[in-house]
């Protein structure tokens, strides 16, 4: 009795639907009926029976397969667009019986799951490739499986799908370039603390005149200043596009923090301060702009 109760709350859970192997087993039945109508062979009842039984366990055990699992989306890495990411799911399947051949399905996008084991708990990676910045939604999440024999497809659908935050493509112009050209002094001519090679964007201010002179231009590096300085990076002059603007800075909000680097980035009408808002945040807002 209890794997018939099993069977039918498990039967108002999932979805089946046929497959191109539903027909295969069909056209048998039907010219097995007909053989054993036609000839009355005792051979082909058996046969008729054994297909027929077949096919119905197969339904029964494909229910029971997938139809205790619990899916959710959990979490996603940091997904940029036009980068390949991966989003995680949590699937837990609360049962003694393992389950098999699970297909985990967002919309086009596809993670296969060979096996679950007994009360297990498990993440599946799901990749993705956003296209454009903004927020990445799937209209359907789904647990499929074809187990055992592919003539039922069986469809689990999530109660929470996919639903994250796609920030801009991280490029443009380094950080290090971007410190470079800056006209602001970052110490006296005492106070610096190396040279670097002229790279030819510098400004004047930056260079090292002696060793101009001796014909092996330089510019001079205040590392000392600049790592207690804080960087001031504005919108409208970051870029030339409102889209290149946003990818110039989530480089370089992302290159400061590997650093440490405190910045404020000055938006048309916020300003962000990563002490305050912090690096998260403030790539959010870059990404819904």
């Amino acid at each position: 009795m209890h794997f018939f109760r099993t069977l039918a709350q498990t039967r108002k859970r999932v979805r089946q639907k046929a497959t191109r192997y539903s027909l295969v087993v069909v056209v048998l039945l039907f010219g097995l009926f007909l053989e054993a109508y036609m000839h009355n062979f005792n051979l082909v009842y058996i046969l008729l029976f054994f297909v027929f039984a077949t096919a119905f366990s197969a339904g029964s055990f494909g229910l029971l397969n997938i139809g205790q699992l619990q899916a959710a989306f959990d979490h996603t890495e940091r997904l940029y667009a036009g980068e390949e990411g991966r989003c995680f799911f949590r699937i837990s399947n609360p049962v003694e019986m393992p389950a098999w051949a699970i297909r985990l399905h967002c919309d086009k996008r596809m993670a296969q799951i060979p096996r679950i084991d007994p009360y297990a708990v498990i993440q599946v990676a799901l990749l993705v490739t956003p296209q454009k910045r903004g927020r990445l939604q799937c209209d359907s999440c789904t647990l499929q499986s074809l187990f055992p024999l592919s003539t039922v497809r069986f469809v689990l659908s999530m109660n929470e799908c996919l639903d994250a935050i796609v920030y801009p493509m991280p490029s443009g112009e380094p950080l290090h370039s971007f410190l470079m050209r800056q006209r602001a002094p970052f110490g006296e001519e005492k106070d610096f603390d190396g040279l670097a090679a002229y790279s030819g964007s510098e400004s004047l201010s930056r260079i090292h005149w002696p060793s101009v002179a001796k014909g092996e231009p330089a510019v001079k590096v205040f590392e000392r200043e600049r790592q207690t300085r804080r960087l001031e990076f504005d919108f409208y002059r970051s870029a030339k596009s409102n889209e290149a603007r946003l990818s110039q800075l989530c480089l370089w909000v992302l290159e400061c923090e590997r650093t440490g680097q405190l910045f404020t980035v000055r938006m048309p009408y916020k300003t962000l301060q990563s002490d305050k808002a912090g690096i998260d945040a403030i790539l959010e807002y870059l990404a819904l702009y």
